[in-house]
């Protein structure tokens, strides 16, 4: 399974991008490592968890974003996702979420995807309003988020 948008390719995370990810030294967070624990235990979880964000231009990556787990009972899955700072506000995460988001509404066992960001990270909320998610809940602290199937295409 393989991702194409204009300027990057997504690929889900398996033990044959792992000799990439330590060749280019790609350190973004525990969730790579997690990611591979967890898919020998349950192999089912292959597209639900971590995602390699690659540039097309020179095939470094530069990011990588995921699911936290398979979809509910009520067809919702969360969204999870970051990108190495030096490739942050060019659009990439913008570019990478929303179509990973719009795969997963393709989905029959998908109806809904959320995400959650801390108040105070103004990317990240671009980010999601930029690509048609809803705020759905506040706190001083988080902000709850969400995008239906029936929300339609950005």
């Amino acid at each position: 399974m393989t991702i194409q948008t204009n300027r990057l390719t997504i690929v889900p995370y398996t033990t044959e991008w792992a000799t990439l990810v330590l060749k280019q030294c790609y350190e973004n967070g525990p969730e790579l490592e997690n990611h591979l624990i967890e898919l020998a235990e349950t192999p089912a979880l292959l597209l639900w968890g971590s995602w390699l964000v690659i540039s097309q231009a020179d095939g470094n990556i530069i990011g990588d974003i995921g699911f936290k787990g398979r979809p509910s009972a009520n067809k919702d899955v969360e969204i999870g996702y970051g990108l190495l700072e030096r490739y942050q506000n060019n659009g990439y995460a913008t570019e990478a979420v929303g179509a990973l988001v719009d795969w997963a509404l393709s989905r029959p066992d998908v109806a809904t995807v959320s995400a959650e960001t801390t108040a105070t990270n103004r990317s990240s909320i671009r980010v999601l309003e930029k690509i048609g998610f809803q705020k759905t809940c506040a706190s001083d602290t988080t902000f709850h988020w969400s995008r239906h199937q029936t929300d339609g295409s950005r």
